[in-house]
């Protein structure tokens, strides 16, 4: 394993790594079931979140930012006042693998 490595639950991170195998639909299934708050849409892995308001959104956005660039892979994020959507895909493999469910992790750990 690299120095860089990140080990979370069973996967492993290494930052910035483009070698990512896209998951099959039943690789994707048994990987839904670690985040169930989290629902898969189409190339897409996705969570709504209400927050009291647009600060509190905002506040939980920045908690992002670590694990985010800890990781090398970022979430698109949609914010309308209160509610906040993240999406995670692995856009260099062009859809969905195992980082998108291990930072789908990490970031339900900050819930």
């Amino acid at each position: 394993m690299r120095a860089d490595s990140i080990v979370y639950n069973q996967f492993i991170f290494i930052p910035n790594n483009p070698m990512v195998a896209l998951l099959n639909s039943s690789q994707i299934q048994e990987l839904s079931s670690q985040v169930p708050d989290w629902k898969v849409e189409g190339k897409h892995l996705k969570i709504v979140k209400i927050f009291k308001d647009f600060i509190e959104a905002i506040a939980f956005v920045n908690k992002l930012v670590e694990p985010a660039e800890t990781a090398g892979h970022h979430p698109d994020l949609e914010i309308s006042y209160n509610k906040l959507t993240i999406s995670l895909t692995s856009h260099d493999a062009g859809g969905l693998t195992e980082k998108d469910f291990a930072l789908a992790q990490q970031i339900s750990a900050l819930f």
